[in-house]
Formats: structure tokens, C-alpha cells, sequence
């Protein structure tokens, strides 16, 4: 065995894969080594905007400003305690909606006669805006967490429907046939063939649903809400506080981001075996 691993023919695959390894790596720390230098770019033509033209603080104030208020409402608890709110909705919202839609997806993947009679009802409820759904939904359900849980469950149910149905039908038919040859049963073509084959396509409508489920939240909260970001936003515009309205949507964006940075590398680590 020590023969044949020492073997011309096997030294080459080794090298090839642990070359493999460092490429993902370089690409995977490059990919994290862009986020801080964008952002100090940003900040920085945002302060010379702001300089520049010399506004008001209340139309347009600098990073400094924005930082000296996000720290005030960070250290007496304001800002944990709507960030806190938000992102409940937010886990809830997305875990509610994947579920949904992934299982509706499947169903309507595998059977074209489902598609046909539920299809034209999901698409044209897509039509419908959230933000004009939203008042109903605080009427029926309240203007507590469960209603701000719907409406970003909601906004996150099409995409990943699309991208669940899209992804279980395109799975090679030859490899269809082939595990039906080998005699495997509905729950092994699932596991071992179906999931893998459409798990990239999945995960680029996780991206998407992940980035939308804080739109929903915010925008549940603004409908009706005493808590939250997006309430918090309500009240920074009344007391035209812009500094407090800024720190609100840096936490969000912030949010937004971790969650994208989250797929990206569970991405990374499901399709590892592409590479």
C-alpha cells in the first residue's frame, strides 16, 4: 500500500488537490479582505460630501456625528434593544418562509399538474406589494411579532419557491435513470442525488431570501410597531434625528451583511466537493 501511495501516478492528485485547498482559501480570505476596504472608501467619500458641502446635521451629517450618536444609543441600550427585536423577526420570518416554500417548491417540482393549478394563484399574490399587505395583516394578527413574522415570511416565500423548483428540475435525467436502475428508493434519490444536484441553486435563493427577510421585517415595523429598527427609523424621522436615522440603517446593513457572509460560507462548505 505504501508502494503504491509513493507512486508517480498518485503524487500528482495530491498535489493537485492540496493546490486546490489554497486557491479556495486565497479566493475565501480575499472575498473577506474586500468588505473592510469598500466600506472605508465609502466612509470616507460620505465624509467628503458631507464637509464638502457643509449641510446641516439634520440633512446630512458626517461619520463622526453618526458615530458619536450610534455609541450613545449602543451604551444606554437603545440600539441592542431594537436590533434585538428586528432580528428575532428576521430569524423567524426566514425560517418560516424557507420551510414553506421549500416544501411547496418540491411538491410542485414533481408534480407539473400541481404547478398548473396552484401556479397562476402564487404568482399573482406576488403581484400584490408587501407593503400593502401589511396593514392587513397588523389587523388580523396584531401589531406584535407575529405580524411583523408573516410579512417577511412572506417576502421571502417567492424567490426561494422559484429557486427550489428550478433547482429539483434541473437534476440530469441520465442520473435519474441511473439510480433507478440501482434500484434506490424514493428516500435514497432524494438524500443522494436530488439534494445535491439542486443545492446550488438553492443556496443562491437562500442569498436572496436572506437580504429580503430584513426588508420584510422593516417593514412590518413601519406599518405598526413599538420596537424595532424600522421603528426605530419611524422615530429618528420625527425627531428629525438624521445621525440616530443613520446608526439605525449601518445596523441593518450590517445585518444584512452577516446574514449574505452566513450563506456565502455554508455555500462554500455544502459545495466544497465541486472543487
Amino acid at each position: 500500500m505504501l508502494n503504491v501511495l509513493q507512486s508517480t501516478k498518485i503524487r500528482p492528485l495530491f498535489r493537485q488537490t492540496t493546490g486546490v485547498k489554497r486557491k479556495w482559501w486565497q479566493k475565501y480570505s480575499l472575498e473577506l479582505a474586500t468588505i473592510p476596504i469598500g466600506m472605508f472608501l465609502v466612509t470616507c467619500l460620505w465624509a467628503i460630501v458631507a464637509i464638502w458641502g457643509d449641510y446641516p446635521v439634520f440633512i446630512l451629517p458626517d461619520p463622526l456625528t453618526v458615530f458619536a450618536e450610534m455609541s450613545k444609543i449602543a451604551a444606554n441600550g437603545t440600539l441592542w434593544y431594537h436590533t434585538q427585536a428586528t432580528l428575532l423577526e428576521i430569524v423567524a420570518g426566514l425560517s418560516l418562509g424557507l420551510t414553506g416554500a421549500t416544501v411547496l417548491g418540491y411538491l410542485l417540482a414533481k408534480s407539473p399538474l400541481l404547478e398548473r393549478l396552484a401556479g397562476p394563484y402564487i404568482v399573482a399574490s406576488q403581484s400584490i406589494p408587501s407593503i400593502a399587505i401589511a396593514p392587513l395583516l397588523i389587523i388580523w394578527f396584531g401589531s406584535g411579532k407575529l405580524s411583523k413574522v408573516l410579512i417577511c415570511s412572506l417576502v421571502v416565500f417567492f424567490p426561494v419557491l422559484v429557486n427550489t423548483i428550478v433547482g429539483i428540475r434541473s437534476v440530469d435525467e441520465g442520473l435519474k435513470t441511473l439510480m433507478r436502475s440501482l434500484r434506490a428508493s424514493r428516500r435514497q434519490t432524494f438524500i443522494m442525488l436530488e439534494v445535491p444536484a439542486a443545492m446550488p441553486v438553492l443556496l443562491g435563493g437562500l442569498k436572496i431570501g436572506v437580504t429580503l427577510s430584513v426588508i420584510g421585517a422593516v417593514v412590518g415595523e413601519f406599518v405598526g410597531a413599538d420596537r424595532g429598527l424600522g421603528y426605530l427609523i419611524n422615530l429618528s424621522k420625527g425627531l428629525f434625528n438624521t445621525p440616530m436615522m443613520f446608526a439605525a440603517l449601518i445596523t441593518l446593513a450590517s445585518i444584512s451583511l452577516a446574514l449574505y457572509l452566513i450563506v456565502s460560507a455554508l455555500e462554500k462548505w455544502l459545495l466544497a466537493w465541486r472543487d
